[in-house]
This record gives structure tokens, C-alpha cells and sequence, in this order.
């Protein structure tokens, strides 16, 4: 069957299975069968954010507020016999497993999903590209495919190689990919990525040398691997890829981060999409100073989500090498810090948004685009929404990459560092408005009388606190002293707080926090960072003083916080009108942090006074048709699942669980049975209602 063809028939099922769903669900709940991406059908939880659009949504309702404070631990697992546990990861449930990665390794682990009890094991045999990996503990999880009947597990790996697994039995697939002549690797079932990688790249080409599979690339010319599984959309895995971290880099080479594409039923290499245009192709003049021919990046470490009926897969970039200064590598740099729309049989640029032009600040795109339906003034729109760390939400058409609501170009602070040359302009969405902390300004200081203000602004004017949002570095040798960044690096949303969405109604809910970094860039030969073994070999002429230099949130008059709250937050956000609905803490702040509010003598008598400011951080969470459910602390410190209503912020019930939340949660249904999967330090485990016949948890 042709591509085309097959499109087709996947758009008609899914049509077809909608409407079947539908009258058999009755008429509660009108078009909510068809309101969500494949995924979660049949209780299932498919992909790494549930389904396709990466909602995070699961139609399952055995759990709801009226029950929830009933959970208990049903099992949980352990991964530390698998080495230190993988800090950021959601498990897939498909056909009666839950199959996830556990370690630095990341081992590719089934688990029975009634007990926890391990039933079967991957590991990818040792190499030198992994030693030197610096994400390994990053996989976040596993993508799924029924290629030809068969259930497919694919994983990409620190050391950046894709494996096809039998997800009955973990073993790799026969006839699928090409041999790897290391010791160790089966004879089938896994592709070298980055032997295609650099294939056509001139700076390995003319280096005119061997390929050696055990380290990879040389370090001189970059270095890459992966943090986020693959995605399969029809009949095509799509490899996103994580190069070196910016924020540690003094050497301004390294490979762009290409996205790469493979026949599922072959490992075949489909076709590559270049991140940094080369000559000829769209948005090669953005790169000036002919820096395309050697610098990298632009990686898509951020999951990925697809429309499987368009046939388009979603991508989201990390800026260039290197961050906080981009002087070697002059222009807008598309397709840097951009939402990427890709045809996922061909690899054709369907449409593209770039969200930073000459991104310097770390703004990378931290998490997979969620996708909805939604009707703005009265018109059906195929949406496309991404929450980012500049607490921007950009809304747009995902069919053609418009703006639902008008993303206007304003003018942003420009750099005195020498060399730096700055994009006169910035994208300012104006509709939704923004969800967290931009800049500094009077309008972010406490106001509960005219008095409090007044002494709060004096305490910013003094320590010198106001700044605009897209501040610029400094010099060392500046003497107004290190810029605030606000929000930094790791403000607004970021890798840990994936957002989520209701896809029936158009309501998301993003998790952000107040964060600001400190910013100062010295020449690069002189950078304490250099001294990391990195890749790369020539100085950039200014680098980060530090890899993140966090700035004080806290300003205070005497004890009392300046700045309005929460620090930590939970913003839901109507997509249909792009209002905000609410706002609620991340959370409960420690229970000394309330009562030093609470009784601060200057706010003693007054209403409205802020005392719960909630958490840093970030939340992990899902939705069900009755509930948000997010992971935070209590004000004594205990880790709690948290019920919250959808409509209000409102929260319904609390129930503790075993240690604090990770990153994503999974729900899905299990031999009659709901469960709720939060991810812990050291593994899993698993909340559920009381099982008939009050069985006793498993623990493993």
C-alpha cells in the first residue's frame, strides 16, 4: 500500500472508530471521542505523552475526586539494581505491559503492570560514545509501533544508536536495521545514528578517516546524543537528538542536530532534514559569517508529537551553539528555538514558527508541542500549542503554522558585549497572555497598600533589581555588574513539568516557575568551563562565567517577599479564547514560610495578603475527564498527589504517595483496574483504588 494510500485508510479508521466510540459512550460527553489524538484508546497509554498530541489526557474515569483520597500504593519497583535511576521518564502500557527506561544506560525494562515484576531486560553493550555521553540518565522513555501485526518497541540511547525491540520479548527485531561490528551488539535490530548523521557532512568528510562505530564522531568537530525517545508516526520513526550542552561550551564547533527518519518495518534510513540550512535550502542566509559550514546544535532534545491523520510530525529546537553569546554565528539562525513541521513520510518542510530569532539566553524549547482541537470565534481550528521557558504559550495552526491570535515583533535591550550582534526584534504573542515572570517591573511588586509598595520598589532601586525580559550578558568587566535574566534559563517551563491539556474542552495547564539566572560572559580562553573535557577546538570570543547563576527571587522587607507570587504555579489556560482561568501554587510553601507572611507586622489587618506562594519547580501531571491531577508538597514537606478542578483550581482531594514526583505521570487501565504511575528517585510506583478482597501492595 502507498504512503498516501495508507494515510487515507488511517484517516477513515480513525473517523470511523470516533464515531463508533461515540454512540456507544452515549451523548454525555459530544465529540469527546474524537477530540484526542490515537493513543489512549481501549485504556492504553501508547506514547510518551499518552497519545500523539502529547495531551497528557486519559478518557478513563474509574479514579475521580470522589474516590481519590482512597489511592493506595498497588506495587512498587525498584530500578536502583539497574544503576542510578533515570531522572526524567513516563512509561508506555500497551498490550498488558508497561514498558519503560531505568538507568543511565537506560535499559529498556517490561513490567507487569498488576504486580511491578520484572519480565524482561534490554541493555546496549558498552562504548566509548556512551562514557562521554552527558544524557544519560535523560531518556524519558520508549516509543511504540505495531509494524505488520507485531508490537515494536524503538529507543534511541545515550550513544545515540536506535534499537527495534519485540515488545513481547525485548529481543531485537530480525532483519531490521544493519549490523554494528562491536562486541556485544546483536547481528540485527539496530541502526548506527550517528554513522548517518555525518554522512554527508563536510567537516567529517574532509577529515577523510575511518569511521570508528565505538566512539562515534571525533570530538573535535561535535558531539551528539539523544534525551527523548523517537516517535513513530504511520509507518515512519523520526529520531530527534541532544548535542552538548550550550550553557558549558568556550568552542564554537559542533554537528547540527539533523532530524533523521527510518522505516519502521526496515530501519532503512528515510530521509534527513537539515536544522542549519545549507546552501540553497530555505533560511540559509540567515546564518551569516558562513558559520553554518561548522557550528551545530539546534538539536531537538524536547519529545516530539505528530498528527498521524496530516501526517506531520512536530519539532522543537534548542538554540546554537553557544549559549549566551552568538557573535561567531551572526543573523536569525532559523531553524534555532523554532516549532518545526515536518511531512513525516518525506521529510518535506510543511511549515516552520521560530519563536527566538539568535537565541543567546537558553531559551531552548524544553517540551513536546500538545496539540488540540479548539473554536476561536466560532471557527474550528487544528491547534498547535507551545508552552517554552520565556512563559510565552505560541497558539498556533498546525496544518499551516499561522498564528491563531496575532504574535507581534517588538524591539528587545541590544548587547555592548563586543561582537555580539542581537536580532533587533523579538515574537511577542498577544494572545495568551504570559503565564509567568517577564522581566522585572513595577507591576510584579507587592501592593497590598500604597505604603508597602513604596518600600518594596525602594528595596528594587536599590539592589537593582528591575530589568526588561530579553536582557542581554554583560562583560566582567561591565560595571553595572552581572544582567538579570528573568525569566533565566530555568524560568517558566521546563523539562521537569511537562504541560498538559484537556482536549475536550481546550483547557491547558502549564506548570512554570519564577526563576532568574544572573548573566556575565568573559573571553573564552579565560572561561572556568574550559577545563571540561568538550567538544570543538576553537575559543568562542565570550563565554559564560558560570553554567547558570541563579538570581535572588526572594528581595524582602525584612522577611516579607517584594515580588507578588506564586513562585511556583499552575496557570489553566482556555485555548478556545486564550483567557486564563485560573492560577494556583505548585504546591503548599513550607508551613515557617507561610507563618513568617502570616505574621509579618506590616500586612497584619489586610486582606488578600499572598501567604501561600507555593514552590520552585515545576509539576508533573495528567488529566481525566474529571480532574487534573498534579504531583507536589504539602506544607510540611510531604509528597502528595494533588485533585484539582478543572474549571475553578479548586483542589478536590489529596493523597500522599511514597516520594516526590519526576517528571510525567501515566494513567491507564489494567485488567479492569485504573492506575496512576508516578515516577520516584529510585523507580515506580503505582496508586490505584483498593483491589476486591484488600490484597496487600507489591513492593519490588
Amino acid at each position: 500500500m502507498r504512503a498516501e494510500e495508507r494515510r487515507r485508510a488511517t484517516r477513515t479508521a480513525s473517523i470511523v472508530f470516533g464515531l463508533v466510540t461515540a454512540l456507544a459512550g452515549g451523548l454525555s460527553a459530544p465529540g469527546a471521542a474524537i477530540a484526542q489524538g490515537p493513543g489512549t484508546g481501549d485504556g492504553q497509554w501508547t506514547y510518551l505523552g499518552g497519545d500523539s498530541w502529547h495531551t497528557r489526557y486519559t478518557p478513563i474515569d474509574q479514579i475521580d475526586p470522589s474516590n481519590f483520597e482512597q489511592l493506595e500504593i498497588a506495587w512498587e519497583w525498584n530500578a536502583t539494581s539497574f544503576g542510578p535511576s533515570t531522572a526524567r521518564a513516563t512509561p508506555t502500557y500497551v498490550d498488558g505491559k508497561l514498558i519503560t527506561v531505568a538507568g543511565n544506560r537506560r535499559h529498556v525494562v517490561a513490567l507487569d503492570p498488576a504486580t511491578g515484576e520484572l519480565i524482561w531486560a534490554f541493555s546496549e553493550p558498552n562504548t566509548y560514545r556512551y562514557e562521554y555521553s552527558m544524557r544519560q540518565g535523560y531518556g524519558k522513555g520508549i516509543s511504540y509501533a505495531e509494524v505488520d501485526g507485531r508490537g515494536v518497541i524503538f529507543i534511541t540511547s545515550p550513544a545515540f544508536f536506535l534499537h527495534a525491540l519485540d515488545a513481547e520479548t525485548g529481543r531485537p527485531l530480525e532483519d531490521w536495521g544493519r549490523p554494528v561490528p562491536l562486541p556485544g551488539f546483536p547481528a540485527t535490530g539496530t541502526v548506527d545514528l550517528v554513522e548517518d548523521l555525518i554522512a554527508d557532512w563536510s567537516p567529517w568528510t574532509s577529515m577523510d578517516r575511518p569511521y570508528d562505530p565505538n566512539i562515534g564522531m571525533p570530538k573535535e568537530i561535535g558531539y551528539i546524543t539523544s534525551s527523548s525517545p523517537p516517535i513513530v508516526v504511520n509507518d515512519t520513526v523520526v529520531v530527534g537528538n541532544s548535542a552538548e550542552q550550550g550553557y558549558r561550551q568556550t568552542r564554537v564547533e559542533n554537528v547540527p542536530g539533523d532530524i533523521l527518519a527510518y522505516d519502521a518495518r526496515t530501519g532503512d534510513l528515510k530521509w534527513k532534514f537539515h536544522v542549519i540550512p545549507r546552501p540553497g535550502e530555505l533560511g540559509h542566509e540567515t546564518w551569516e559569517n558562513d558559520a553554518w559550514q561548522w557550528i551545530g546544535d539546534v538539536s531537538s532534545w524536547a519529545p516530539m508529537s505528530a498528527d498521524p491523520e496530516l501526517g506531520l510530525v512536530y519539532i522543537v529546537t534548542n538554540g546554537a551553539t553557544i549559549d549566551y553569546y552568538g557573535g561567531h554565528h551572526p543573523g536569525d539562525n532559523l531553524f534555532s528555538t523554532s516549532i518545526i513541521a515536518l511531512d513525516a513520510d518525506t521529510g518535506e518542510r510543511r511549515w516552520h514558527y521560530q519563536m527566538v530569532h539568535h537565541d543567546i539566553w537558553n531559551y531552548d524549547t524544553p517540551t513536546a508541542p500538545v496539540l488540540m482541537d479548539v473554536t476561536v470565534d466560532g471557527r474550528e481550528v487544528k491547534g498547535i500549542f507551545q508552552a517554552t521557558k520565556q512563559a510565552f504559550l505560541y497558539a498556533l495552526d498546525r496544518e499551516t503554522g499561522e498564528p491563531i491570535w496575532p504574535i507581534e515583533e517588538r524591539p528587545i535591550p541590544q548587547s555592548n558585549v563586543p561582537g555580539e550582534q542581537l536580532s533587533a526584534t523579538q515574537p511577542f504573542p498577544t494572545r495568551p497572555a504570559p503565564y509567568d515572570l517577564q522581566g522585572r517591573t513595577e507591576d510584579h511588586l507587592i501592593d497590598y497598600t500604597p505604603e508597602i509598595r513604596e518600600r518594596a520598589r525602594q528595596v528594587a532601586i536599590e539592589n537593582d533589581l528591575f530589568n526588561p525580559v530579553f536582557n542581554p550578558p554583560r562583560t566582567v568587566d561591565d560595571p553595572a555588574g552581572p544582567a538579570w535574566n528573568c525569566p533565566g534559563g530555568g524560568g517558566g517551563t521546563n523539562i521537569t513539568g511537562p504541560a498538559v491539556a484537556d482536549p475536550v474542552s481546550g483547557i491547558m495547564f502549564v506548570s512554570s516557575q519564577s526563576g532568574c539566572f544572573r548573566l556575565q560572559v568573559l573571553a573564552g580562553t579565560d572561561s572556568p568551563l574550559d577545563a571540561l573535557d568538550q567538544s570543538g577546538v576553537t575559543h568562542t570570543d565570550w563565554a559564560a562565567v558560570a553554567t547558570t547563576v541563579r538570581g535572588s527571587i526572594e528581595a524582602t522587607i525584612d522577611g516579607l517577599p517584594i515580588w507578588k507570587g506564586p513562585v511556583g504555579r499552575i496557570t489553566a489556560i482556555d485555548m478556545n479564547t486564550g483567557e486564563h482561568l485560573w492560577v494556583t501554587p505548585n504546591g503548599d510553601a513550607r508551613q515557617a514560610q507561610q507563618d513568617r507572611i502570616r505574621h509579618h507586622p506590616l500586612v497584619q489587618g489586610l486582606d488578600g495578603v499572598e501567604v501561600n506562594r507555593g514552590r520552585g519547580g515545576s509539576a508533573a501531571m495528567l488529566v481525566t475527564p474529571t480532574m487534573l491531577v498534579a504531583g507536589g508538597q504539602t506544607s510540611d514537606d510531604t509528597p502528595h498527589l494533588f485533585a484539582i478542578d478543572k474549571r475553578t483550581g479548586e483542589r478536590l482531594a489529596a493523597v500522599e504517595i511514597p516520594g516526590l514526583t519526576r517528571y510525567g505521570m501515566s494513567s491507564w487501565m489494567h485488567e479492569g483496574r485504573q492506575y496512576i504511575i508516578v515516577q520516584l528517585r529510585d523507580g515506580l510506583a503505582a496508586m490505584a483504588l483498593p483491589a476486591e478482597g484488600g490484597a496487600a501492595p507489591d513492593r519490588h
